[in-house]
């Protein structure tokens, strides 16, 4: 048994008893059905307890409720928080909330492939979340119907060519699944976790059950205005709203940075979401490292304190230098944490790049980690930036290219005043110039998947009218294969500033953006201020949109 607790083994052979693939479930419907044997060692197990697979994702659930009839092990239940706790031997400790996509192991919390469930009395887990915690050897004969399992260090049997295909709770993804190919017209909300400015508020520090509640009215409101996809800011300030080995757990969900709520947020936000049919972005701030220079708050683990040599004090805040080779990479490891373990839709970036407006302190770095010997400092910024898209990019493709990556960056690329193929504007800050955002290379090399400029005014602003910049972005996407996605800002309805006296401002701009294939949808900037339906927004969306 290699020394492992016989409980372990057991508990998961009980699991797999009634595991059934698509092919018996075809057989079954046709009355053929052929009973699927269960070897453990050697020894043919039976059970007489059947699971389910859940639809579209093809996960196999099966009854945790065996354990304790099988073996006699630990096992509560909680009513109220609707918990299931099961204690094994060798310390295993394996905590699971009805509902909730994750499970805490150990004290760490683990994705699971499909929520556990409650089915007719019986509490259902996936089987594959079960197995890879446990290491168990799985071998799987579709012609015999067979399961063999091994508990030692010995092969497993080694499957007949294209046996596994189709089996429930494999990687193989389901039929619907969303690729880079042709979509419907993306309808999104950026949803603001610093400050609580969105979700979750100050009010649920530490109160899971109301975390999860809040959010899911927020998708609710947000799904009945007619949006189909939500960004989630999952990196505030160079922390986390998942378990993370790199960054700790962020302030805005405890009150305390590096304290653990007790459920996975990722987790929960992107069942809930794709519950709805709705896509679900993770958004991330890549160079923002503190909100302030207080750095008595942050976690022992924050990078401030982990890599002082990296951080730069600039307007008051804290940022990761992009010009260090070594912190642009531990930005895209955090990144990648979520891409490679998380099931998500895409991983979206905002205009956090060089700060604007202000001093930045890296003449250092610019005669250090300058081995092309850039002459110019903005030339050298454009190119840390460039290689940090560049390496993202290639990363994500890597791991999982239906993974879509597209940056939200300000607006205004430059003014044709200083360049002559840049708009027709006069912005007093633009991406190229005041945050070394070389948007053109990025869409030019095909970096990204997709661009998102924040086009945050309105059709009658001199200075940058929303119809010339829209003409612009679309010239700059066209024939490139890279979406266009248009930034609004429903913030503000109700301002001074000119043409945003009405709701009808966001409809006409809508509208405007009709004219173009190149747009693929639009995003508003953000979830509260779409909910606190200024001019009567709701109503207007809500007309619009089918």
């Amino acid at each position: 048994m290699g020394g492992r607790n016989r409980f372990v083994w057991i508990m998961v052979a009980v699991m797999l008893l009634t595991w059934v693939t698509p092919a018996a479930e075809a057989a079954a419907a046709s009355g053929a059905a052929r009973e699927i044997e269960i070897v453990l060692d050697g020894k043919r197990l039976e059970s007489d307890v059947s699971p389910y697979i859940v639809p579209e994702v093809y996960v196999t659930m099966v009854p945790l409720r065996l354990i304790s009839e099988a073996l006699g092990a630990e096992v509560s239940w909680n009513q109220q928080e609707r918990q299931a706790t099961i204690r094994g031997g060798d310390g295993k400790l394996i905590i699971m909330k009805q509902g909730l996509s994750n499970a805490i192991v150990n004290g760490q919390s683990a994705a699971l492939d499909a929520p556990v469930a409650n089915k007719s009395g019986y509490t259902m887990v996936p089987i594959r979340f079960i197995a890879e915690q446990l290491g168990l050897k799985v071998g799987w004969n579709q012609q015999d119907q067979r399961i063999t399992l091994t508990t030692d260090d010995s092969e497993a049997p080694v499957p007949a060519a294209g046996a596994g295909e189709g089996l429930p709770g494999s990687e193989k993804a389901a039929p619907d699944s969303d690729g880079k190919g042709e979509k419907s017209e993306l309808r999104g909300v950026w949803i603001s976790t610093v400050y609580n400015l969105d979700w979750p508020s100050q009010a649920s520090y530490g109160k899971s059950v109301q975390q999860m509640e809040e959010f899911r009215e927020l998708l609710d409101e947000l799904q009945e205005l007619g949006m189909n996809a939500v960004f989630v800011q999952v990196r505030p300030a160079a922390d986390a709203l998942y378990p993370s080995e790199l960054v700790p757990w962020s302030k805005y969900l405890t009150g305390t940075q590096g304290l653990a709520p007790d459920y996975d947020p990722l987790s929960f936000m992107i069942e809930e979401t794709h519950k709805r049919n709705m896509e679900f972005h993770a958004w991330f701030n890549p160079f923002r490292a503190a909100v302030d220079t207080n750095t008595e708050q942050l976690a022992s683990s924050h990078i401030v304190k982990q890599q002082p040599d990296w951080i730069v004090n600039a307007g008051g805040k804290l940022y990761i230098n992009p010009g260090i080779p070594q912190a642009r990479q531990h930005i895209i490891d955090a990144i990648m944490e979520v891409v490679n373990h998380y099931n998500i839709d895409g991983v979206h970036l905002d205009d956090y790049f060089y700060p604007s407006n202000t001093e930045f302190a890296d003449d250092q770095t610019f005669l250090t980690y300058n081995p092309d010997k850039i002459a110019s400092k903005a030339d050298w910024r454009r190119s840390n930036i460039n290689a940090f898209v560049r390496d993202l990019g290639q990363a994500i493709n890597s791991a999982k290219p239906q993974v879509r990556f597209g940056i939200s960056p300000f607006g205004v690329w430059r003014n044709q005043s200083t360049d002559k193929t840049g708009s027709d504007t006069k912005a007093s800050l633009t991406a190229y110039d005041s945050m070394y955002a070389d948007v053109r290379t990025w869409i030019k090399e095909g970096w990204i998947d997709y661009i998102n400029p924040q086009l945050y005014w309105s059709l009658s602003f001199p200075a940058a009218r929303y119809d010339k910049l829209v003409d612009w972005w679309v010239q700059e996407v066209k024939g490139t294969g890279v979406d266009l996605y248009i930034g609004h800002s429903p913030y503000k309805l109700g301002t001074k500033e000119a043409g945003w006296q009405s709701a009808q401002e966001i409809i006409n701009q809508l509208e405007y953006n009709k004219r173009y294939s190149e747009i693929k949808g639009d995003i508003f900037f953000s979830a509260k201020d779409l909910r606190r339906n200024p001019l009567g927004i709701k109503e207007a969306l809500r007309s619009y949109y089918p």
